[in-house]
């Protein structure tokens, strides 16, 4: 299996990225370990927009691990999608959005070149977990993290992508475990490596 793993952390003042770093290298090693072929691509580093292409043809899995920043991904990685998406938009990573003038019954979305591709989202949250799910709760109203990443979702849907189950670390920042949360993520990947 081919393994494309994005880290879209973007420094902040208030967070080094360690965590998501943390969680880059042992997805890598996992998959690595199980014999498969990694690419890494890192917001923090230059990219080529062709090369990140080719990584996304290339892979039968792409893990992204993103630290969610105002309820959304990095403005980097924001940055990464308009580019190297937009570009992919032209045959490669999709037949434009699906529809023709010759077939009505196409639907939006469904012109995605990446069927068999699978994407795994692994988020990085200051949130507690007791502030998803939960319709008492001020801020998501019962939304969970699923409800959140939804645009993101469909942007890998968007290409063709299947989405595997989300992973999530909780209160990072003010309560960290990033102990557990490291063997929750192994045991979270191990299934789909």
């Amino acid at each position: 299996m081919n393994v494309l793993i994005i880290n879209t952390h973007q420094p902040y003042p208030f967070s080094e990225g360690k965590l998501s770093g943390a969680m880059v290298d042992l997805a890598a090693e996992l998959a690595r370990g199980k014999g498969h072929a990694v690419q890494t691509t890192t917001m923090t580093e230059s990219y080529d927009i062709e090369t990140e292409i080719e990584k996304h043809l290339w892979a039968d899995l792409v893990i992204l691990q993103i630290p969610v920043n105002w309820m959304g991904v990095p403005w980097s990685f924001k940055k990464y999608m308009d580019e190297v998406y937009t570009a992919g938009m032209m045959g490669q990573l999709c037949a434009g959005d699906g529809r023709s003038r010759e077939d009505a019954r196409a639907q939006y979305g469904s012109g995605g070149q990446l069927d068999g591709t699978r994407y795994l989202m692994s988020l990085t949250f200051n949130a507690p977990a007791a502030a998803f799910d939960d319709p008492d709760q001020f801020l998501f109203e019962g939304k969970g993290v699923d409800d959140l990443m939804f645009p993101m979702h469909m942007n890998f849907r968007f290409f063709g992508m299947a989405g595997l189950p989300t992973f999530a670390s909780f209160d990072v920042m003010k309560n960290p475990d990033t102990e557990r949360d490291l063997i929750r993520f192994q045991q979270h990947l191990t299934p789909y490596l």
